[in-house]
């Protein structure tokens, strides 16, 4: 296990590969994989301040990306869930899809939230929202998350690497 973690952190430390890790890591977060890249651009941030905005823009175009692969998922499953749909949830599924489609686009602010996030682009692309303004709306909140993550880090360490 040590020598795992330890060629990990000289992977981290090379901006060529922790920057293309975080970027795969962040994507696959994005979907249905059970991963967090909090931890890892929170990493590559104290082993490379200098890397600190480079890593913000990898980080949230990456998660962006999956979250319009959650888009594409919903968009293509729409035959399968009506086969799947139970009746006795029917009433509470359609009212949250009436909300859902009553918000339009602007609902994808919420894909950085755990646990709904991901359904929630799933969902966008069920209901046939326009791509790009969602995937706009991805990019904000998840953006905005990483930003308050990383600066909320730096503040509660009393770290700033950028000063």
């Amino acid at each position: 296990m040590n020598d795992f973690l330890q060629t990990l952190l000289v992977q981290l430390s090379d901006p060529t590969y922790a920057l293309a890790l975080l970027f795969m890591v962040s994507l696959l977060a994005a979907t249905f994989v059970p991963l967090g890249s909090e931890p890892l651009l929170l990493g590559l941030i104290t082993l490379q301040p200098d890397l600190l905005w480079p890593a913000l823009g990898v980080v949230t175009l990456g998660n962006t990306l999956g979250g319009v692969v959650g888009w594409w998922m919903g968009r293509s499953t729409a035959r399968w869930m009506a086969q799947r749909l139970d009746p006795e949830r029917s009433a509470r599924y359609e009212r949250a899809l009436r909300w859902l489609n009553k918000l339009g686009p602007a609902a994808c602010l919420g894909s950085w939230l755990p646990v709904i996030g991901d359904p929630l682009c799933v969902l966008a692309g069920y209901l046939r929202l326009p791509l790009l303004p969602c995937a706009a709306y991805m990019a904000i909140g998840k953006g905005l998350r990483y930003l308050v993550l990383v600066f909320g880090w730096q503040w509660l360490m009393g770290v700033w690497p950028w000063v």
